[in-house]
């Protein structure tokens, strides 16, 4: 979708008679929906830039221009495209504008700066990365680019920055691939980014590229398939086995069945810790492609779709990978039947609505289910651990059902975490007052569940067990992120006193926290962990979760202030207490559960509260009784 096109002739004269934000603001209502007249306005300091760039007799009079193109798929749209040939080469020159006068590097992540944006300085991607993810994404889902019928090549215009010619931040060596994909113009460059137009766009096209981009089949790339296979052949972490292969199958036949038939499909997989919900998602979204499917795979939470789409990435781009996983906040922008399938994991955590300050949309299940031909929610009702948390069996049911979709529901019962037990899950259940199991004696196979009396030897022990990199600390959320050295391990958020205990949160220029080499010294939280997993979990359970007059209690004012999980609590708590109360009870517990069944092969345990820690101990101490007498017997 466009929203504004012309050839360069006219979009020069509607500049000249000020008309252009008339007809951008007008096409804008049409195709999109509403807008304020004020955020279009902001964009004529942009466009008169580009007007100046564009003052040149030799690019042609008759070039294509394209000004806001909303990428299929995709949220995403590009400020600006001029089109043209280049001999017989059909050409789009792909334009980022950016109004940035200052930016900073962050050292530690791939392709993000730092900049003012919405009053205050904020992590962003770098304007190279940036326009080059678009220009990948119509590379990898369109076929007549594919096929390179037009050929692109973006640019980033940051027509209110000068570039310090010694060093920028912006140029930085950590950005160089970027940069050679993706060259940036400062305010001093206008003469260059002209001869870069030129050099692409030496013919007029009558806007036939724009054509050609806009009407060209939605589908993924051959080379996009064939990667991806690749990456996950052979990787046992992604092997399926029992009711997974099941379920994979049953999916694969209702992506195929909504495309023929053209009727919607949801899929409901309920499962819980570890019955291998994310393997599947992620076997699903690369064969569903090698089908030629537009699939995305989604999640609310940051750090699974990172981590997955870091170990799928291999030798393909990052942004083609990162552009197939998805948050779950930008699908009230897409299309109805946009694209053939969604896989959303860890479905719980889904909000009601989007936007920072829950302001957008309307639902996010809703626009999900409309957005997709097949709709596939991956969840477990118990793992809700935040208080916008609105992912329910029940909601979803609601909205296929207005979509007048087919609604299949089933479940994964194997287990693949916590060496296989399923018995160790309701164990815990029981052993967290969660619900009454037939477990509370124990369950089956060797699992190492242990109690520290000592969080520091709760951390040796942990890094002991860090053969493979995968054993790491995880904490009840108790502990204020200070926004102080939030990127420095050496400044201490987790502080125990009484054991001489100091550690950070997990960094905050990372989301890959489960996975960094160096994430062994620092404590992860519910956020960083929900829907990964390791082979040794250390937690350490804060003042939130305590033991008294025989009960698990929990208490959500010990948790810290930087808290986001619980905000909203305390007004509830003045206008209904009791659905406060039992709201707080099931987040406390629901983080606990996760983050105690993280660990493949063990479960090592601090609680700050002696008694708790007793009460654990008591029923560990149990288990083992009956163990020897039953080896006695």
């Amino acid at each position: 979708m466009i929203i504004y096109e012309s050839v360069k002739k006219d979009f020069m004269q509607d500049v000249e008679q000020g008309i252009l934000i008339d007809k951008i603001y007008s096409n804008f209502q049409d195709k999109i929906g509403r807008t304020s007249k004020s955020e279009i306005n902001s964009w004529f300091n942009s466009l008169r830039c580009m007007y100046m760039v564009m003052n040149d007799d030799k690019i042609p009079s008759n070039s294509g221009i394209a000004i806001e193109y909303k990428i299929p798929t995709s949220s995403k749209r590009i400020d600006f495209i001029i089109s043209g040939k280049n001999n017989h080469t059909n050409t789009a020159v792909i334009v980022e504008l950016k109004q940035w006068s200052e930016a900073l590097k962050v050292a530690n992540k791939d392709g993000i700066v730092k900049t003012y944006l919405g009053g205050g300085l904020r992590e962003t991607t770098h304007p190279s990365y940036q326009v080059s993810s678009y220009a990948n994404l119509i590379r990898d889902f369109n076929e007549i680019v594919e096929k390179e019928k037009v050929k692109l090549y973006p640019c980033a215009y940051l027509h209110n920055y000068l570039l310090n010619k010694e060093y920028d931040d912006l140029t930085d060596d950590i950005y160089l691939d970027y940069l050679k994909e993706a060259p940036i113009f400062d305010t001093t460059k206008t003469v260059n980014l002209r001869e870069f137009i030129k050099k692409h766009v030496i013919y007029g096209d009558d806007k036939e590229s724009l054509y050609l981009i806009e009407k060209g089949r939605i589908k993924p790339s051959k080379s996009l398939q064939e990667s991806l296979l690749k990456m996950i052949e052979g990787n046992q972490e992604f092997t399926m086995i029992d009711d997974q292969k099941v379920i994979y199958e049953q999916a694969l036949y209702l992506a195929k069945k909504a495309k023929l038939e053209n009727k919607k499909q949801v899929l409901i997989v309920k499962g819980g810790p570890g019955t291998g919900k994310s393997v599947l998602a992620v076997q699903l979204l690369v064969h569903l492609t090698s089908l030629e499917m537009v699939c995305q795979y989604v999640t609310k939470n940051t750090a699974p779709r990172e981590v997955y789409a870091a170990k799928l990435k291999g030798h393909i781009k990052r942004s083609s990978v990162n552009n197939l996983f998805k948050g779950s906040g930008g699908f009230y922008q897409l299309k109805e039947n946009e694209l053939d399938a969604v896989l959303v994991d860890e479905a719980h955590r889904l909000n009601e609505k989007s936007g920072l300050f829950s302001n957008l949309g309307e639902n996010q299940i809703m626009e999900l289910i409309k957005a997709s031909k097949l709709s596939v929610f991956f969840i477990d009702e118990r793992q809700r651990v935040h208080f916008k948390d609105a992912g329910k069996i029940e909601t979803i049911k609601h909205y296929a059902q207005a979509e007048q979709a087919n609604i299949i529901e089933v479940e994964l019962s194997s287990q693949f975490r916590c060496n296989g037990s399923d018995g160790y899950i309701s164990f815990l259940d029981d052993l967290l007052q969660v619900r009454n199991t037939a477990n509370s004696d124990g369950f089956d196979l060797d699992y190492d569940l242990r109690v520290f009396d000592d969080p520091n030897e709760l951390f040796n022990e942990i890094n002991n067990k860090n053969i493979n990199n995968k054993a790491r600390l995880l904490a009840g959320y108790c502990w204020d992120w200070k926004k102080e050295g939030r990127n420095n391990s050496d400044a201490y958020d987790i502080n125990i006193e009484k054991y001489n205990f100091h550690k950070s949160w997990n960094l905050g220029n990372t989301s890959t926290y489960m996975i960094d080499k160096d994430s062994i010294n620092q404590v992860g939280c519910i956020h960083t962990s929900q829907g990964l997993e390791l082979d040794y979990a250390g937690v350490i359970i804060g003042n939130d979760l305590r033991f008294e007059d025989g009960k698990i209690i929990t208490d959500f004012t010990k948790r810290a202030k930087s808290d986001q999980s619980i905000k909203g609590l305390k007004k509830l708590m003045a206008s209904d207490s009791k659905k406060a109360k039992k709201i707080a009870d099931e987040i406390i517990l629901n983080t606990y559960r996760v983050l105690m069944t993280r660990g493949q092969k063990g479960c090592y345990v601090y609680c700050e509260d002696d008694k708790l820690a007793i009460y654990l101990k008591n029923r560990i101490e149990k288990i083992k009784a009956i163990e020897k007498e039953f080896l006695r017997d």
